[in-house]
C-alpha cells in the first residue's frame, strides 16, 4: 500500500493545481516536471509522509493519543522536511519540537485534506469502533471539524473495505454512508478543490469506476485540482484488494526517489503494516 500510495501522490504532485490542457497534454503515467514550481519527478510530498506518520505510530504500538499522534508529524517533518504543506501546518510544525508544542501551535479548525490523506493505514484496524475512534483522534490533532473527520473517516474505511474485501468497489460509497454521514455514494465529476470530502469522493468514484491501478491513476489525475491527494487516496485503498489489477508502468516504481525515506524504507514499513491485519480462523 506504501509504495502505490507514494507512487500516487509522487505521480499527482507535478499535475497538482495545473492548467487542465497540460493535464491532458502530460497524463501518460511517467513521473516529468510538468510545473516549474512543482518538486522533482519521483518525489513525495507532505500527503506520503504524514501517512508515514500514522503507519509508523501503528506498528510501534504507541498509545493513541493527541500528543502522540502531534509529535509522531512533527517528528517525520524535521528528520525529513518536505514540500506541500498548507502554509497553517507548516508554520506551526517549524514552531514545535514536540507533539505538545504543536497541539499549542495548530489552528485546528479547518475542514481541508489534511487529515484524511494520511488516514489510509488505519484502514487495517479490523475493529470498526475501533476504527473509527483512532481515526477521529488523529483528525481532531490538525482537522477537528465534522467535514475535516468524516472525510478522514471516509478514506480509513474505504481501504478497510478493500483489506478485508468486504464487497465488490461499486458498492463501496454505500458501505461509506452507512457508517459515515456525507454523499459518499454520488459519482464526483468536477475539479478538486481543497477540501477534504473533494478529494475523497473523488478517489471513491475512481475506486467505484476502475478495475486497474493505471487506469485509476490517470483518472485521478484527470480530475484536475488537488490531484495528488485524489491519487494518494485511490491507490492507497485500491493497492490492497485482488479486485484490482496491480498493472502500474515499472517505471513509477524504479524512478521513485530512493532517500532514507524512499522506496526501500517504504517497502519496509508497508511489511510491517501488513503484520497488522486480522487473519481470520479457517
Amino acid at each position: 500500500m506504501l509504495v502505490e500510495l507514494a507512487i500516487g501522490d509522487a505521480y499527482g504532485a507535478q499535475f497538482e493545481f495545473a492548467d487542465p490542457e497540460l493535464v491532458e497534454q502530460h497524463n501518460h503515467l511517467q513521473y516529468i516536471a510538468v510545473r516549474d514550481d512543482a518538486i522533482s519527478p519521483g518525489s513525495y510530498t507532505d500527503d506520503t509522509q504524514q501517512t508515514i506518520a500514522i503507519a509508523e505510530l501503528l506498528v510501534e504500538g504507541t498509545e493513541w493519543t493527541p500528543e502522540n499522534i502531534a509529535g509522531k508529524l512533527v517528528e517525520v517533518y524535521h528528520r525529513d522536511p518536505r514540500k506541500g504543506y498548507s502554509r497553517r501546518v507548516k508554520i506551526a510544525l517549524n514552531a514545535s519540537a514536540n507533539g505538545a508544542e504543536f497541539l499549542k501551535n495548530i489552528d485546528p479548525n479547518s475542514d481541508t485534506s489534511g487529515a484524511a490523506m494520511r488516514a489510509c493505514p488505519l484502514g487495517i484496524i479490523h475493529d470498526l469502533p475501533e476504527l473509527v475512534e483512532r481515526v477521529t483522534i488523529q483528525a481532531k490533532v490538525s482537522h477537528n471539524t465534522p467535514l475535516g473527520i468524516q472525510a478522514s473517516l471516509a478514506t480509513a474505511l474505504a481501504t478497510h473495505y478493500c483489506i478485508y474485501e468486504i464487497g465488490e468497489l461499486s458498492d463501496l460509497g454505500e458501505f461509506i454512508v452507512s457508517q459515515v454521514p456525507g454523499d459518499w455514494n454520488v459519482a464526483y465529476d468536477e475539479f478538486v478543490g481543497q477540501k477534504g470530502w473533494m478529494s475523497v469522493r473523488a478517489a471513491l468514484t475512481v475506486l467505484s469506476k476502475h478495475d486497474n491501478l493505471a487506469d485509476m491513476l490517470k483518472a485521478c489525475i484527470a480530475f484536475t485540482g488537488d490531484v495528488d491527494t485524489v491519487a494518494t487516496i485511490a491507490l492507497g485503498a485500491a493497492s490492497n484488494t485482488a479486485r484490482i489489477e496491480k498493472n502500474l508502468p515499472d517505471c513509477l516504481y524504479q524512478n521513485l526517489e530512493s532517500s532514507n525515506y524512499g522506496l526501500e524504507y517504504l517497502q519496509a514499513l508497508n511489511e510491517r503494516w501488513l503484520e497488522l491485519k486480522v487473519v481470520p480462523n479457517l
